[in-house]
């Protein structure tokens, strides 16, 4: 397995003409004086950039620097932002970055064994790792706020709900052949509905303590 601690930075970095659309419409949305605000906006563009191009979504060096002559603001102000936050990757990862949620709802539901499903799959032997293939990196992440449908596998920007060791496996195998399943629950529930699809209550309703005194004889 690769943990790529050999880091080969490229040189140059340059936004594409569907970045810059993204840039005209982020920055629209403020003032000229506070367009440092955008940083977080702006790295994700990068980012995505760089999974069209190299099927690898991370932020170059470089490209912190190209960002921060757009938003005219010190380079380290950059670099502070995108080293922060754990959806900003630093460094290259597989074509499909495989973020398994294991606080305590997901793991209660069962998240240990889609982190083992996901090494089976991959050939993966710990967190953090690249396969051999490039097509996976497995991270483990904290929630993702969908609880209520545990455990939770997030590929890339889609939200797979509802996950099981199987399920996982057949998943990773999609993947590996090009194709994208549905994102949302795997086990067909609607939204976060219950599981049962039971949405309201059959049951007559019991009768109040009034109703039932006046019964009495």
């Amino acid at each position: 397995m690769s943990d790529k601690l050999v880091i080969k930075q490229p040189e140059e970095f340059a936004f594409d003409a569907e970045s810059e659309k993204q840039i005209e419409k982020i920055l629209s949305k403020y003032p000229p004086k506070r367009k440092a605000s955008a940083v977080i906006p702006l790295l994700y563009v990068v980012q995505d950039q760089m999974n069209r191009q190299t099927k690898s979504a991370w932020v170059p060096k470089v490209a912190m620097q190209v960002v921060a002559e757009r938003l005219e603001i010190a380079p380290i102000r950059v670099y502070e932002i995108a080293s922060f936050y754990t959806m900003f990757n630093l460094k290259p990862i597989g074509q499909y970055h495989l973020q398994v949620c294991t606080t305590t709802p997901c793991w209660l539901r069962g998240s240990d064994n889609v982190v083992a499903a996901c090494m089976k799959a991959t050939g993966i032997e710990k967190i953090g790792q690249t396969s051999n293939d490039g097509l996976f990196t497995l991270s483990e992440v904290e929630c993702l706020g969908a609880c209520a449908n545990a455990p939770i596998l997030q590929v890339d920007h889609d939200y797979y709900e509802d996950m099981n060791a199987a399920s996982t496996e057949a998943l990773i195998e999609a993947l590996r052949r090009g194709e994208r399943p549905k994102p949302g629950s795997q086990i067909g529930r609607l939204n976060s509905a219950p599981i049962d699809h039971q949405v309201s209550s059959n049951k007559p309703e019991a009768k109040s303590s009034s109703e039932g005194a006046n019964n009495v004889k």
